[in-house]
């Protein structure tokens, strides 16, 4: 696996709150939403290391604004198997949708959503924007800066066999690690409660390749952490970038949704009323 082995996923660090519009377009509304039209349905898919809770606190914002909210079950299985099953939910749900994916969720939703046509936008925070091909272990490290880029995978993750999964293994950070680098700036009883709660990431995840990237014709969104230490916020930048996302920028750690609920809210609102 190399650079893809040396690797370790995503999630990362959080901290103050100073919003800096930087793509084309700002984070607040481009005008009032039109009353007639329904309000779409919110999609939320968590990334590795983390389950549906990580969303708790948007969820609870978006719901007290008359959204309905669905938080799906991210597997954490492989690409093709979650952006399969996140596909298959999606088909369920009627009506537009704005699918907000964050860390490796962005991987899933990138996928999930290619030729759906009820997804009138992509959400994406502190995550992957793959193009075809590209992996997770790639992308993390492409820039330096990430706190599971490192020469020994051993030092931040434990390993633990899968049954019948012919040598492959579920990835957990090491809990004493995960504050510092998924949620720094976070409460810390918070951030070690996140810890204990942590859903693996099956590794043979970070060299799989991503495929047709439903962003190339599917209008996006991004919320980019500038503390992040699980992505770096140079790689995220050189995403949003190609992907021609309507991007800002806060001073928060890789777990930004919990650490700053109402910039991503706001991000979020913004996506539903273009």
């Amino acid at each position: 696996m190399n650079s893809n082995r040396r690797i370790a996923l995503t999630a990362a660090t959080v901290a103050g709150l100073t919003s800096l519009i930087v793509g084309t377009a700002s984070a607040t509304t481009n005008g009032a939403a039109d009353p007639h039209r329904p309000k779409p349905t919110i999609v939320l898919v968590h990334g590795a290391w983390a389950d549906g809770s990580s969303w708790a606190a948007v969820t609870e914002r978006l719901q007290h604004e008359g959204y309905t909210v669905d938080v799906p079950p991210n597997t954490l299985r492989g690409v093709a198997t979650d952006s399969a099953n996140l596909r298959a939910f999606l088909q369920t749900v009627k009506g537009p949708i704005v699918l907000v994916g964050h860390s490796y969720g962005g991987v899933v939703i990138s996928n999930a959503a290619t030729g759906n046509m009820n997804i009138k936008s992509l959400v994406y925070v502190d995550a992957y924007i793959p193009d075809k091909g590209e992996t997770l272990g790639g992308l993390t490290a492409a820039q330096p800066g990430s706190g599971l880029a490192i020469p020994d995978p051993s030092t931040v993750f434990n390993a633990v066999p899968i049954p019948d999964g012919g040598g492959n293994v579920d990835l957990y950070v090491k809990q004493n690690l995960y504050p510092q680098i998924f949620a720094a700036g976070i409460n810390p009883n918070k951030a070690a409660v996140l810890a204990a709660g942590q859903r693996p990431l099956a590794a043979s995840t970070l060299a799989e390749p991503s495929g047709t990237p439903a962003w190339k014709t599917v209008p996006s969104w991004a919320l980019i952490g500038t503390a992040d230490k699980v992505l770096p916020p140079a790689e995220q930048k050189t995403m949003t970038v190609r992907a021609h996302s309507h991007t800002i920028q806060i001073n928060a750690p890789h777990l930004s949704m919990v650490a700053k609920p109402d910039a991503i809210t706001a991000l979020i609102n913004d996506a539903a009323h273009h």
